[in-house]
């Protein structure tokens, strides 16, 4: 077995309707997985950070009802984008999907979102037609992890790979330390996450201006739509989303007897 892992992540892909900015993002992604691995050598683990589907059918807002795309139509879209994904990675790559908030409103107890006597039909698991494709993802459910509980993060290594849940202007660190404390503390940690659709480089954390922290974050950004095609975010300030690819390697084994930081990584961010 190797003692060292790459990795990739990406996040928010927000498939439904037909978006311009989600196939460029697409064809960025793709093309920097098949030029990364020409360079550097096979991917072992690829991460796709959760809100791959956009669920406006399981949403608490008004929903457009001029939208002619069903649920079922999106469950297809996000097979087929998680194929098209897997096609250019090794046959034994690792693949890991952390549901993010979207993906996960089709799932809770909420009949705000699905009626209760539907909820057994919104299985993507289950179809006979797309199914298959998402039962190759290991899914990580969308909850804050914990030392008692760590089902809600992919670990590789020191690298700890979750949806987000916090979408403030220094969320990326303040949650990054939060989930690296809850985790038990052990310094070197790099947390990696989407969410916020803001894309950051790895930076490193500070207690204050001139004292860093033994931990790292960084920001995949969103595969999905932006701008006009975003009707229900209109709200929000666009002005720093964008595309990004988490590229690394990691050393892999138990993190307490790693000596130091035991990983390295880099943002790379489509150019709007």
């Amino acid at each position: 077995m190797p003692d060292t892992a790459r990795f990739a992540a990406i996040s928010c892909a927000h498939v439904g309707p037909a978006s311009k900015e989600r196939l460029r993002s697409l064809d960025f992604i793709l093309s920097n997985l098949a030029d990364d691995q020409k360079q550097n050598g096979p991917l072992h683990s690829f991460v796709m950070l959760g809100d791959l589907l956009d669920a406006q059918a399981a949403s608490v807002h008004p929903r457009d009802d001029n939208i002619e795309h069903t649920l079922e139509d999106e469950f297809r879209d996000g097979a087929d984008y998680l194929e098209a994904i897997r096609r250019e990675l090794p046959k034994d790559c690792k693949l890991v999907w952390c549901l993010g908030n979207h993906d996960s409103n089709i799932l809770v107890a909420d009949a705000r979102r699905i009626q209760s006597d539907l909820r057994s039909l919104c299985d993507w698991n289950s179809h006979a037609e797309f199914g298959n494709e998402y039962r190759r993802w290991r899914q990580v459910p969308y909850q804050k992890p914990s030392i008692h509980d760590r089902k809600g993060c992919y670990e590789l290594g020191q690298v700890v790979f979750f949806h987000g849940f916090d979408a403030g202007s220094n969320s990326d660190e303040l949650e990054g330390l939060q989930i690296c404390y809850a985790l038990g503390g052990t310094a070197h940690r790099l947390t990696i996450r989407g969410h916020s659709h803001r894309p950051k480089h790895v930076t490193q954390c500070k207690r204050s201006a001139n004292v860093l922290l033994p931990y790292w974050y960084a920001n995949a950004g969103t595969a999905g739509p932006m701008g006009t095609e975003v009707p229900y975010m209109q709200r929000k300030d666009q002005n720093q989303w964008g595309c990004g690819i988490v590229i690394g390697e990691t050393k892999i084994g138990r993190v307490g007897r790693m000596n130091g930081k035991c990983w390295s990584a880099r943002t790379v961010i489509r150019d709007q």
